[in-house]
């Protein structure tokens, strides 16, 4: 892990775009910005992609992040309203990609959890813990942009843990999983 890298969380979507970048010196977080794209504007869905690629690559070629963390559509019952989040989120991937920076996806379940220790959390109460974490001193009114910045410290929170890390609840855990590196 480098000893200071820049994150840029996306909370992808047509009509607001959120997202937040941070630093991370050694182990600590440091914020840099939150802001929203207004999408709502445009008729146009065509447009409204141009213009979350373009705002990508401007917020990439002026913070220079190392990583890019990005929330994942999540699963509802309209299937239009899911083919359009999903072309946001490619179109933001796909700036990211241009630049080769590595990406990551998180549910939005994973991201709450991480930032508040409940999957089920509202916007209202992840943006609060973030509040307290990075010492913002007022949230947005609208919290997309909160949610774009939580990705990002979903991000700083995982990192170096590996997907399907093995987890131990204690030592009788660890060698029962590990028998075999167990002396005798």
């Amino acid at each position: 892990m480098a000893n200071e890298r820049i994150i840029l969380g996306i909370d992808p979507g047509t009509t607001i775009m959120g997202f937040g970048i941070i630093k991370i010196i050694g182990k600590n977080m440091q914020f840099m910005q939150l802001n929203e794209l207004q999408l709502s504007k445009y008729d146009n869905h065509y447009q409204k992609l141009k213009i979350i690629f373009e705002r990508t690559i401007e917020l990439i070629d002026t913070h220079n992040p190392d990583e890019i963390a990005i929330e994942a559509p999540f699963f509802g019952k309209n299937v239009q309203s899911m083919l359009k989040l999903g072309r946001a989120q490619g179109v933001a991937m796909a700036a990211g990609l241009s630049r080769d920076i590595p990406i990551t996806e998180y549910e939005p379940k994973k991201i709450k959890m991480a930032i508040t220790g409940n999957g089920n959390a509202s916007k209202e109460q992840v943006a609060k813990m973030l509040q307290q974490l990075l010492g913002l001193k007022e949230l947005p009114k609208n919290l997309d942009s909160t949610d774009g910045l939580a990705a990002a410290v979903c991000h700083f929170f995982n990192s170096g843990k590996t997907v399907g890390e093995k987890s131990y609840t204690g030592w009788d855990a660890f060698v029962k999983q590990n028998e075999a590196r167990v002396k005798k």
